[in-house]
């Protein structure tokens, strides 16, 4: 879809409203943030956002926020505990080790695909995530995130769908 500057002001919100036309995208130069967070209580915790699409070379950087708690990001691949494989095959897996709070860990993604991802400590808490690195291929992405291995239910209900992620480009927990 082309809008020419013209059409973008007679639109009667200007240049935001034909922008909200266009799902949010982290683009490639930008350092996508992840915040861990929590609850004091530690009765909740979370990744924000759950869900999100990057340009391929795009960097994701985790920060822990929650000062009563430690996390991880940790991608599901065998390498990582024996846990199911729900990332591309060729891509590389990762695990930050337990991150105290105000400590950061990166990513670069050079790999097209899905990308899951949890906390180990806080798994069975439902603190997972979802990354979508380009553009989905007809076949093949969601057949590959549709093998739930032994994900805990409340990491299963936690992940926010393809769709979902396409559409909006980014999600927020609930």
């Amino acid at each position: 879809m082309t809008l020419t500057r013209r059409e973008m002001l007679g639109a009667g919100g200007g240049l935001a409203a034909a922008l909200s036309l266009f799902p949010l995208t982290a683009w490639a130069s930008e350092v996508v943030d992840i915040r861990m967070q929590g609850r004091d209580d530690g009765s909740h915790v979370w990744f924000d956002p759950v869900g999100i699409l990057i340009k391929p070379g795009q960097t994701i950087r985790w920060t822990n926020l929650n000062p009563g708690n430690s996390h991880t990001t940790t991608a599901y691949n065998p390498a990582n505990f024996e846990r199911p494989l729900r990332m591309p095959k060729a891509a590389k897996p990762w695990d930050s080790d337990y991150l105290l709070p105000n400590e950061s860990f990166s990513v670069t993604f050079t790999e097209q695909g899905v990308y899951d991802y949890y906390c180990v400590p806080h798994e069975h808490a439902g603190m997972v995530g979802r990354i979508i690195v380009g553009e989905p291929e007809a076949h093949g992405w969601p057949q590959l995130v549709g093998a739930n291995g032994d994900l805990p239910e409340e990491a299963l209900k936690a992940f926010p769908t393809i769709e979902d992620i396409m559409t909006k480009g980014i999600v927020r927990r609930a």
